[in-house]
């Protein structure tokens, strides 16, 4: 299990950076959110280039989920990583259920 947060860079792309929670103790703090919603989505399911729509958590329950960067780095997530998704301007990320089952993700919306 790994906690990383998805970014948009002052170069107008997304990044990716692992996070500990020794570092970054906010994340230990009760943090506002508007709600949860599960979801499932089928293997080999691809979006192309997209910025995140606004400022999440997105737990990996199920099966994996690759998320491809613009300089060409894809980043696999497994079943227990969490992501703090804010890379909602820019270029954006790919996503792709690499997974032969589906991917089952638990997503946080988180409050403004």
């Amino acid at each position: 299990m790994a906690i990383y947060r998805m970014y948009t860079g002052d170069d107008g792309r997304s990044h990716i950076e692992e996070l500990d929670l020794v570092s970054n103790v906010e994340l230990t703090s009760l943090q506002a959110a508007k709600g949860i919603i599960f979801s499932e989505t089928s293997s080999g399911h691809f979006i192309n280039w997209h910025p995140a729509p606004r400022r999440q958590y997105i737990i990996q329950l199920s099966g994996q989920v690759e998320i491809g960067l613009a300089d060409g780095t894809t980043v696999c997530y497994q079943p227990g990583d969490a992501r703090l998704v804010e890379d909602t301007t820019g270029q954006g990320h790919t996503t792709r259920v690499v997974s032969k089952q589906p991917s089952i993700t638990a997503t946080i919306h988180l409050a403004d």
